[in-house]
């Protein structure tokens, strides 16, 4: 259950320039297109949103959480973005987004959900892993932040 294992260069957005909320979540629910078939891309859609109508998922220090569960999917995926410029999110703290992790899931595996979205928040409350992403430039410098942080912080 690695959190890196469910990311790609196609699903890591490096320096997004976007105005919105709505638009933000809109591209990265498109990047995960490579994994999802049409009908799953709009019931994920429609079960992201719906999930940001109940409480907004901007949870403070520059970061948002959006997550949701569709029965059509099997495993779990997820797409991050660094964002070229902070946006509103309406975030609990007040403050804009700058970096977003979106994590989708099966219906039927809630309790891998659940694991994956506590291990997430876990890995970005570290102000230091934040930092360093800040410093990426690229999916792929993304991509292996990820990878050997949490094989740090869950190894040790």
């Amino acid at each position: 259950m690695n959190i890196y294992s469910l990311l790609d260069k196609s699903t890591i957005l490096a320096n997004l320039d976007v105005q919105s909320k709505k638009e933000l979540l809109e591209k990265m629910i498109q990047s995960l297109s490579d994994h999802v078939n049409e009908k799953q891309l709009r019931e994920i859609h429609t079960a992201v949103f719906e999930r940001e109508e109940i409480m907004s998922t901007g949870v403070g220090k520059s970061l948002a959480i959006p997550h949701g569960k569709v029965k059509s999917i099997d495993e779990n995926i997820a797409s991050f973005a660094k964002l070229k410029t902070p946006i509103d999110y309406d975030s609990i703290d007040g403050e804009p987004v700058q970096m977003v992790f979106l994590l989708v899931g099966p219906e039927s595996k809630h309790t891998i959900h659940i694991k994956l979205l506590s291990r997430i928040s876990r890995l970005m409350n570290s102000v230091s892993f934040r930092e360093l992403l800040n410093d990426c430039d690229t999916p792929e410098e993304i991509y292996e932040a990820f990878h050997q942080e949490e094989q740090r912080y869950f190894t040790t």
